[in-house]
């Protein structure tokens, strides 16, 4: 029975897509490290017997990181967006992400050590914004001064 999923997120690491793989399976909910394949051979950037792909879940989101070597390295143009419900959690996740070598950037955006951007986004902030007009445009103008994103100045800014 096949059990792979039909569709998989494949995110390029340089060297260590393992131990990516296991920080997000140790940070996040519903996340997990699954099948590590590897190489039968050298390979551009590696040696045979190195971890060359390696499964894993983010919540519940399937995704196979692979090492490729230097080719290729992350942007923007790919994130995860986690929606958060309180800022505990969003601080949590945030300062995981930042505390272990990665980066603050801005309006709830970030980039771990290996250069993957995540969008710790509050609920509070995405239904601020669904809700358009006068109160959209106060949470978005709020969000604009901000790195990582303040549950109570947005819900200021809701109100007015």
């Amino acid at each position: 029975m096949n059990t792979q999923p039909k569709n998989t997120v494949c995110i390029w690491y340089e060297k260590d897509a393992q131990a990516a793989a296991e920080f997000y399976a140790a940070t996040f909910p519903d996340s997990k490290v699954g099948a590590i394949q590897h190489a039968p051979s050298d390979f551009p950037g590696g040696k045979k017997g190195d971890a060359l792909t390696v499964e894993f879940t983010v919540v519940g989101i399937p995704c196979v990181a692979i090492n490729g070597g230097s080719a290729f390295k992350q942007s923007e143009a790919f994130s995860f967006q986690i929606a958060t419900d309180d800022q505990e959690e969003t601080d949590r996740y945030w300062n995981a992400i930042v505390e272990n070598g990665g980066e603050e950037s801005q309006c709830g955006w970030c980039r771990d050590k290996w250069g993957v951007s995540w969008q710790i986004t509050p609920r509070v902030l995405t239904e601020a914004m669904a809700s358009g007009g006068d109160e959209a445009k106060r949470a978005f103008e709020a969000m604009m001064k901000m790195k990582k994103i303040d549950v109570a100045a947005i819900e200021a800014a809701r109100r007015g």
